[in-house]
């Protein structure tokens, strides 16, 4: 189990708006952060959101046998573990596919206004990776709106591994089942946490003119990752994601 402190209230810093106004960078990473959460929930464009995806692949691999699941999270019966491996195999297939679409998604700029430029093929990779990572936790019993479930998929979007991802809680490397050990971090953390990761997607998929406007107001990465995430990194999502989100 992870050792967190929760600061207490007199600990936290007040600051207003006028005191500490949001930088172009704060904004940026923001709007990325709730992109990442509108096509986990709802989805964008012509793409449904996670859960609604995963549940329909599902129920192609399962026909007849198919319990439609109405709660936020989907309870794993010992008989569908096959079934749901290989829907979460045609996710990775369908995610790579698109992911090797140049152009995928070009109309995206329409759902979400940067205040820095994101090309649309950026964009249509976190979009293709944050959908991918969320659904696999939702089928393999994870709720992909608990912020804890919902920081590790876009880490993993942000194209970390499991060792990295579990080093970013805090987390020894090696502790069994580590996404039990990071939902107990206290919320608090978790949004600290989120504030770094939205940095980590402005430089990700970010343009280099812009990144390199903002340098100075992107802490605590120590480089820059450019270029859309290609066919090649969306399996190692996938794969990162399944590691991540082990059955319960």
């Amino acid at each position: 189990m992870p050792h967190s402190t929760t600061l207490g209230p007199d600990e936290l810093p007040t600051i207003t708006p006028e005191e500490n106004p949001p930088s172009m960078a704060e904004k940026a990473s923001g709007q990325l952060l709730r992109l990442v959460g509108k096509v986990i929930d709802t989805g964008v464009g012509p793409l449904a959101g996670s859960i609604t995806w995963a549940e329909d692949r599902l129920a192609r691999v399962q026909g007849t046998r198919y319990i439609f699941n109405a709660e936020p999270t989907r309870k794993v019966r010992p008989d569908e573990h096959e079934d749901i491996d290989k829907a979460i195999k045609r996710l990775i297939v369908e995610s790579v596919e698109a992911a090797g679409v140049n152009g995928f998604l070009t109309g995206l700029g329409g759902f979400i206004a940067m205040p820095v430029t994101i090309p649309a093929n950026m964009a249509g990779a976190l979009v293709i990776n944050a959908r991918l990572a969320a659904a696999i936790a939702y089928l393999r019993g994870y709720d992909p709106k608990d912020p804890h479930v919902r920081t590790v998929a876009t880490l993993i979007a942000v194209g970390s591994n499991a060792q990295q991802i579990i080093k970013s809680f805090g987390i020894a490397v090696g502790t069994k089942v580590a996404i039990q050990a990071i939902k107990n971090i206290p919320i608090v953390l978790i949004r600290e946490i989120n504030k770094k990761v939205g940095f980590m997607l402005l430089a990700k998929y970010g343009t280099q003119r812009s990144l390199i406007t903002l340098a100075k107001g992107i802490p605590l990465i120590g480089g820059v990752v450019g270029g859309a995430v290609d066919a090649t990194m969306t399996t190692l999502i996938g794969r990162t994601a399944k590691a991540m989100f082990p059955v319960d």
